[in-house]
């Protein structure tokens, strides 16, 4: 008797302590909670589900804590005013318009790219979220390979549109006189660039250079950047064939009045805009690579002031107004180099 009676004892002891272990670690779950439900990742071990980037950027545009939705809601605003302020009449989408959208449909992501805008970069970043290892080590001609990610130009119109409704889209711009005065540095300027010079270069030395030497008719290696830009205000240039990528407008590329962009991200706040995006993409470890180190504190903007420096204001006024939607639409000032008056 006494025997059944510590058995029973010692059930009820046993009982107990479970229990009390039980609430225990309900406890220390409930507390612990917000470091399992990561709101950058829009990932809950409680719930188990995922949240896509578009639905956790709408969160965060909700929960009001985040200085950086903050900074991209009053970007998008801007941008919507400006393209109702600007743009004369609504036409309709047509599949051209989307060639430079990439789609990853595994994070719901489209991004238009702007070349001279990180664009190499970015590119890294959507082919190792493909299984394509760390984006530093993907050589910059296999990120602009063709057909490595899908643009939504080659869908049909029902799969666009719920993309284009769906998926978080995000473009990156730059102040179109640096991007202009970078795009002429790399791809007319530098010896590297043999390519580009032979088939622009050469164009723009047998349409403006009078008594052009037979090296630089054959070659296009000298281009001056005044040449470079009469070519650009040349209305033969559009005629024959549309801008070159690197030096058309970024509204023209991206259409920003047409396409809903969530994210509209600055050359000038490059690293804090791409860790935000990445943080809404939810890929624990990858990181947006990081870009040399340069002495100067902001090198593209002096290199463009040396090279407009003796550009006449004629034609600096004339070049203004032609990257002019791009200043508007996504609020840059005139540079202050400028003589526009």
């Amino acid at each position: 008797m006494g025997r059944r009676s510590c058995c029973r004892r010692r059930q009820r002891l046993l009982v107990v302590a479970s229990l009390g272990a039980a609430l225990l670690l309900l406890c220390t779950l409930l507390l612990l909670r917000p470091a399992f439900e990561n709101k950058a990742l829009g990932f809950s071990w409680f719930g188990g589900v995922k949240k896509s980037p578009l639905q956790l950027l709408h969160d965060l545009d909700q929960d009001g804590h985040s200085t950086m939705a903050e900074v991209h809601q009053q970007r998008r605003e801007l941008l919507h005013q400006a393209c109702r302020r600007h743009t004369r009449r609504q036409r309709l989408l047509q599949p051209e318009d989307l060639r430079h959208v990439l789609v990853d449909d595994a994070h719901r992501l489209l991004y238009c790219y702007v070349p001279k805008v990180a664009c190499t970069n970015w590119k890294r970043v959507l082919l190792a979220l493909r299984g394509r290892g760390d984006p530093g080590s993907i050589p910059a001609h296999e990120a602009h390979a063709p057909g490595l990610l899908p643009s939504l130009a080659d869908f049909a119109p029902a799969e666009v549109n719920r993309r284009l409704r769906d998926y978080l889209a995000f473009l990156f711009v730059r102040e179109p006189f640096e991007r202009l005065a970078s795009a002429y540095r790399n791809k007319l300027a530098r010896p590297h660039s043999a390519a580009f010079q032979r088939r622009y270069g050469t164009r723009i030395v047998r349409r403006l250079r009078p008594h052009a030497q037979p090296d630089a008719l054959a070659r296009g290696h000298d281009v001056r950047f005044a040449e470079f830009l009469a070519y650009l205000l040349d209305p033969r240039t559009r005629r024959h064939e549309p801008f070159n990528e690197h030096w058309e407008r970024a509204h023209a590329l991206c259409h920003p009045c047409l396409v809903r962009y969530d994210i509209v991200g600055k050359f000038e706040t490059l690293a804090d805009d791409a860790a935000f995006v990445l943080d809404l993409v939810g890929e624990p470890g990858l990181r947006f690579p990081a870009p040399p180190r340069r002495p100067e504190k902001n090198p593209t903007r002096e290199q463009a002031q040396r090279l407009f420096q003796d550009i006449s204001p004629f034609y600096q006024r004339r070049l203004f107004d032609l990257y002019k939607m791009d200043f508007l639409l996504f609020n840059y000032s005139a540079p202050s180099y400028l003589r526009l008056h």
